[in-house]
């Protein structure tokens, strides 16, 4: 049995090969050192390690630090967003209320109810930090329903309107001077006061007229004082008149639009010159057509 020595020789050597130096160091010394090297080795590299991890969170928290940043300033942003938006609801109600108040509450079909109470101290307005993003919203959705149902209400009613407003006479059936007004006035035959149920609008002789309504032909025909007549049925118990006319261009029970030609202006009738005789009657009643003449 051959044995290993315990010693290892080290012999260190010069280029042409002359000892320079002679070691003779116990076995384990390499192995030691070997393992030593090992150590440091998985050390440094260990460390290293946690050195990468540590700047990874580093700047995992910087990137978490920055998004809390901009999250705290688009949600105070969000919140001066909400006070603003609910200040101009708050303007639409006093609006609402302008347009709803000539209407009369009977419009409103009962819409709001009469009964109120509680107690008479102002509750003060909270600042944004003492609500909840949550809760604005909530009183902000409750804000827009109730705005909304209310536009829709007056969205209805404007329907309903809009169709009268449609059938009003509030165009001019021709351009032209008023000669005489509507109301009291001295006869221009007699001298003594009379009721003027119409304008006179100048117009010579074969001036067009037009409808300034939408309507159904009601009469056509010769008139003792007016002569050549017609009469407009507008709906919504409204009439129009047009007297002293040249020729007509409709017949009874024909349907004319706006702006359509219905007759040619004239001197027909109890008159003392060419002109038109125009009348707005409301449930048979003359009335000013001044107070409808828009255009």
């Amino acid at each position: 049995m051959v044995k290993r020595p315990r010693r290892l020789n080290l012999l260190i050597l010069r280029g042409d090969g002359r000892r320079i130096i002679r070691l003779t160091l116990p076995r384990w010394v390499p192995y030691a050192g070997l393992t030593l090297f090992a150590l440091v080795i998985s050390t440094i590299a260990a460390i290293f390690g946690d050195y990468i991890s540590l700047k990874k969170q580093w700047w995992e928290m910087a990137a978490l630090q920055q998004e809390v940043a901009t999250h705290r300033t688009l949600t105070g942003g969000f919140h001066q967003r909400i006070a603003e938006v609910q200040r101009e609801m708050g303007t639409w109600k006093e609006l609402h209320a302008r347009i709803w108040e000539p209407l009369g509450p009977e419009v409103l079909g009962g819409r709001h109810g009469s009964g109120v109470g509680g107690g008479t101290e102002p509750v003060p307005p909270l600042a944004p930090g003492q609500v909840s993003l949550g809760k604005e919203l909530d009183r902000l959705s409750a804000s827009v329903s109730e705005e909304g149902e209310s536009l829709r209400a007056l969205e209805r009613f404007m329907a309903r309107a809009g169709k009268m407003l449609a059938a009003l006479p509030s165009r001019w059936p021709l351009r032209g001077s008023v000669n005489s007004g509507f109301g009291q006035r001295q006869s221009p035959w007699s001298g003594s006061l009379e009721f003027h149920s119409g304008i006179d609008i100048s117009a010579e002789r074969g001036t067009t007229i037009k409808a300034p309504a939408p309507g159904v032909v009601a009469f056509t025909g010769v008139n003792t004082n007016y002569g050549n007549t017609v009469i407009i049925d507008h709906g919504h118990e409204i009439k129009t008149l047009y007297g002293h006319l040249q020729k007509i261009l409709v017949t009874g029970g024909q349907k004319v639009e706006r702006g359509q030609q219905i007759a040619l202006s004239g001197n027909t009738g109890k008159s003392s010159g060419p002109h038109l005789h125009y009348e707005i009657l409301v449930r048979g009643q003359p009335v000013n057509p001044r107070s409808y003449l828009w255009e």
